[in-house]
């Protein structure tokens, strides 16, 4: 039989970020919680700001009946002149039986003592405490408090408990607290405890309570609220997702409500006025029909009143001294225009001296690879080298140079983004304008790259100076430790050389960037660099071990050879493929493909190899636009060679012969190493 069941942990609010990040896991853990009891049902997990809920339709009342099998040592060792020995004896304590009763089993080829037994279910009701407690002490929320004369914690004060089965309040106990009949409405309802006289009618004593359990129809009421404010104002609601399950999560009866402040704020750039909205205030901000920033905002509001007007006005006052401040420091800087005095003041890291010392090595780093990349920078931005060369020495110049700012000091989070905006006040050529914006990018897996090569350069140049640096003074990353993001910093610089299709090869740009830094193991910064190639290109690791068992560590070559071979092995056929070339690789072994591979076309026998060595002269007399089509075309001799090993044998006793056969696959091999060791690729 089953039941309904219902568990309402009620608590102080919780705090919203820690309770989304441990969603996921708080529900798979009451799952296997649930198994591990053979207990299995469908539920839900619900939560408010003040409360974590279980419910499920149909649990069942009393755990199945299981069959326990234990397993013992063998017989010889348990029984010794027809009695039992001390061995035989502990295992029938452990299984609760007189040694008589043990049974006996064949495993493998001994004889074992054997016990097996019928085990009946427990009433679920009689379960559900230690199911709740054991729920609770998996959640981990970070930070943790304890309250009271307490010494257990929870990440806020429980504050009641309801356990219900079917028609039965189940007694159960959490952090001093015992399970009752009652719950507790919005606080702008009542501050009383409210009977639930039956399971069946929790949710409606809620929603008459204003409590919206469900945060589905929370995150709907928001929404709706959206569409009906854009409607009526002609307005566009930034719906950000992260902030919209924030406001889901801290409030019980929202209400979405449209507030303004005062438009001389717009003076401001807008990731100004957005980031004091949502990241201090939890606005969503508001655009009007161009997509420009509008002086409006959007409050979801948790309050229950008939006059929302006075919440409005409430969020209007908080918000105006916060953008105050924002205009006075944005002035301010303004006036102070942008420098980089005082950045000597400020230490980088133990061994690297100080940001000064580290905006001078990016302008080295930067130059250099201006140098190595200037036909791309001239295409791009149609300027002359010497006019290219101040530009990338004055963008990283000033590239820091927002770090002394007092709107960043206030909003960390907009360096970069105000050296910008400065910059581009200040009359500053776009081209240096927008790398200092994108100095940083991409900040993470996904994120935006660089908009052109001169930005890029700037980004690279940043982000190999902390990889040289760091590796200089020892703080190398180890296991999942990486407290300088230096497997990031390898990733964006990956991306931004794909992306632009720009020649990095790891050994040569290391050995041109050194000599900045304290002598240190280039191979260990190398290896490292070719590990985050394995996690970035998303491949097969088998295509990338053997493009790089050819020697190649340009980054932009491997990834397009690794591509080209993807293409071919996504093929149906790709598994014979392989299989005819891996015969070649493995014949080609015995030779030495550093010297000659004379092949002479008059010691042929057989017609099979004069169509090879025809077909295989062809091909690489062939010009090819990428290597994706010259594999095509290696891979095109699949049915040549397969006639070829079926006709020929390579292996010919003749010694001249055998060699001529030897010299002829092997050159067919040393053919792909230019792209692929093909030995290496797991198909």
């Amino acid at each position: 039989m089953n039941a309904p069941l219902l568990i309402e942990v009620g608590v102080e609010e919780l705090p919203a970020l820690p309770l989304l990040k441990t969603l996921p896991a708080i529900e798979n853990s009451w799952k296997e919680i649930q198994e591990s009891r053979r207990l299995e049902s469908d539920f839900r997990l619900l939560y408010t700001p003040r409360r974590l809920v279980i419910e499920a339709e149909a649990l069942p009342l009393r755990q199945s009946d299981s069959v326990e099998e234990l397993f013992g040592p063998p017989a010889e060792i348990a029984i010794r002149d027809g009695k039992p020995t001390p061995a035989g004896e502990g295992f029938a304590r452990k299984c609760g039986v007189a040694f008589e009763e043990l049974q006996r089993r064949k495993k493998g080829e001994r004889e074992i003592l054997y016990y097996r037994r019928e085990v009946p279910g427990r009433e679920t009701e009689a379960l559900l405490p230690e199911m709740i407690r054991e729920w609770i002490a998996s959640m981990n929320f970070g930070k943790m408090m304890r309250w009271g004369d307490r010494h257990d914690e929870f990440i806020r004060p429980v504050r009641w408990l309801q356990v219900r089965l079917g028609d039965r309040s189940v007694p159960a106990e959490l952090f001093g607290v015992s399970s009752d009949t009652r719950t507790y409405l919005h606080r702008m309802v009542s501050f009383d405890p409210v009977e639930v006289p039956e399971i069946g009618s929790f949710d409606k004593i809620l929603e008459e309570g204003k409590v919206v359990l469900d945060p589905g129809r929370r995150r709907e009421m928001i929404r709706a609220d959206f569409a009906a404010i854009e409607a009526e104002s002609g307005l566009r609601i930034e719906e950000d997702k992260g902030l919209l399950d924030e406001v889901v999560a801290i409030t019980e009866y929202p209400r979405a409500l449209l507030g303004s402040f005062d438009e001389k704020f717009l003076e401001l750039p807008p990731e100004v006025i957005v980031t004091s909205m949502k990241e201090h205030q939890r606005y969503f901000p508001v655009f009007d029909a161009e997509g420009n920033l509008s002086n409006h905002f959007v409050v979801v509001s948790n309050a229950v009143t008939d006059d929302y007007a006075q919440v409005i006005a409430g969020n209007e006052r908080v918000l105006r001294p916060r953008l105050e401040d924002a205009l006075f420091f944005y002035r301010n800087d303004l006036k102070r225009g942008l420098t980089i005095e005082g950045l000597e003041k400020i230490q980088f890291i133990d061994g690297l001296g100080t940001l000064r010392d580290k905006v001078d090595r990016e302008r080295n780093i930067a130059l250099r690879l201006a140098a190595i990349y200037m036909d791309r920078l001239e295409e791009e931005t149609g300027r002359s080298p010497l006019e290219i060369e101040a530009l990338m020495d004055r963008a990283v110049t000033l590239a820091k140079a927002d770090l002394l700012t007092e709107m960043v000091y206030e909003f960390t989070e907009l360096q970069g983004l105000m050296g910008y905006y400065y910059a581009k006040a200040l009359g500053e050529d776009p081209l240096v304008c927008t790398a200092i914006k994108e100095q940083y990018r991409p900040e993470g897996e996904g994120a935006e790259l660089p908009t052109g090569v001169f930005s890029s350069i700037l980004a690279m140049a940043i982000k190999l100076d902390t990889l040289l640096g760091l590796f200089s003074v020892g703080k190398i990353p180890t296991g999942s430790r990486d407290p300088f993001a230096l497997r990031r910093a390898v990733n964006g610089i990956i991306r931004i050389v794909i992306r632009y299709d720009l020649s990095f090869d790891i050994p040569a740009i290391l050995e041109l960037l050194v000599d900045q830094y304290a002598s240190f193991d280039r191979k260990r910064l190398e290896e490292f660099i070719l590990e985050r190639i394995y996690k970035s290109l998303r491949a097969n690791p088998s295509l990338i071990a053997a493009v790089l068992a050819t020697g190649e560590r340009d980054i932009d070559e491997i990834a397009k050879k690794v591509e080209a071979l993807k293409t071919i092995l996504e093929r149906p056929e790709a598994r014979e493929l392989f299989t005819t070339f891996k015969r070649v690789a493995n014949i080609s072994t015995e030779a030495d493909l550093s010297e000659e591979l004379p092949v002479d076309p008059t010691l042929f026998q057989a017609e099979e190899e004069r169509a090879l060595w025809e077909a295989y002269r062809e091909v690489i007399a062939g010009e090819y636009r990428d290597y994706k089509e010259e594999l095509e075309a290696l891979f095109s001799l699949k049915p040549r060679l397969d006639a070829f090993f079926d006709a020929v044998l390579v292996n010919a006793e003749e010694e001249e012969l055998r060699r001529n056969r030897r010299h002829l696959v092997a050159s067919i091999y040393r053919s792909f190493l230019t792209i692929a060791d093909l030995k290496e690729i797991s198909v």
